[in-house]
């Protein structure tokens, strides 16, 4: 779960952005809630009485500042993206406390992308935050990270890329690979594939109302203090759901999401370098499966 933390991280801010060029200011406003299910104890992995729930809400925003167009068609543009989530638990009958009530994630970065060569990208990033679980804020809660993608585009539908980050997520600087991967299919229905966020697979069912499919994985990170030890806490969550969504306009968009957990779950890993490459000796704790919700609004004010 680490490496899995570490890739949602990445996926708030930089690398989860779409290669296609946006020429104006976009954004997204999210809330989503799942009910009370059960605490699965890791130890021997019993429904246990305790339950907790989840309520999140999410901003997010990119604002051009510098946007060409080679003579491919590709972008050569300079973006500052911002990244912002905070999250309510409720934790019943718990005989100690063992999660968190609050979690606070709010970053901002700068993104370069250029073209190079003929099929090649290449992607710049660097990014700062606070993930806290806001129970107290200090230095230990600021995060920062940054890389350089090689985006190759093998076709206008699929892209890979890879490339070295630089992150103190888990305590001292450390290089870590970056991942990057989104393929799309044309036609009336259409499948979208993307790493590290999930699958979407719909159709355009009028012009101004699309039914899609989806299993997205994301996540909140909040660094904890325990027994005056930083730790890192994660929580990572896949859901799957019907989400039709309505054009409200040129630029503006609804989104109405319904369906279930398929995981839920929270990782606790110490920020000390030799403990990184351990591994644990039990399961992670998680919650039973239950229902998911959501509305979102997009906005994207790109000329068309």
């Amino acid at each position: 779960m680490k490496t899995l933390n570490y890739y949602l991280l990445l996926a708030g801010l930089g690398f989860g952005i779409t290669t296609r060029a946006q020429t104006g200011f976009s954004g997204h406003l999210k809330t989503e809630y799942v009910p009370f299910s059960n605490y699965v104890r890791p130890a021997d992995s019993v429904k246990t009485g305790s339950t907790s729930d989840f309520k999140r809400i999410q901003l997010g925003f990119n604002l051009p500042l510098s946007f060409k167009v080679d003579t491919t068609g590709r972008p050569k543009m300079w973006t500052i993206t911002t990244e912002g989530s905070y999250a309510k638990m409720t934790n019943r009958n718990y005989e100690e406390t063992l999660f968190p009530t609050k979690m606070l994630n709010a970053q901002i970065g700068l993104v370069n992308m250029r073209p190079l060569g003929k099929t090649w990208s290449i992607l710049t990033m660097a990014s700062v935050g606070i993930f806290t679980d806001t129970e107290e804020i200090n230095k230990d809660d600021i995060l920062a990270q940054g890389g350089i993608l090689f985006i190759k585009h093998f076709n206008p539908r699929t892209a890979f890329g890879f490339g070295p980050v630089v992150t103190n997520t888990f305590g001292v600087p450390m290089v870590l690979p970056g991942i990057y991967f989104n393929w799309v299919t044309r036609g009336k229905y259409q499948l979208r594939v993307n790493f590290p966020e999930g699958i979407t697979f719909g159709m355009q069912m009028t012009p101004s109302v699309r039914l899609n499919t989806v299993v997205e994985l994301s996540g909140m990170t909040a660094e904890r203090n325990i027994d005056n030890r930083s730790f890192l806490l994660g929580y990572q969550q896949i859901i799957a759901g019907l989400r039709p969504e309505v054009k409200l306009g040129r630029s503006l968009s609804l989104q109405l999401t319904g369906g279930t957990t398929l995981a839920r779950s929270f990782s606790t890993t110490s920020r000390k370098l030799k403990d990184f490459f351990k591994f644990k000796d039990e399961a992670d704790p998680r919650f039973t499966t239950t229902f998911y919700g959501s509305v979102g609004l997009k906005w994207d004010f790109s000329k068309k």
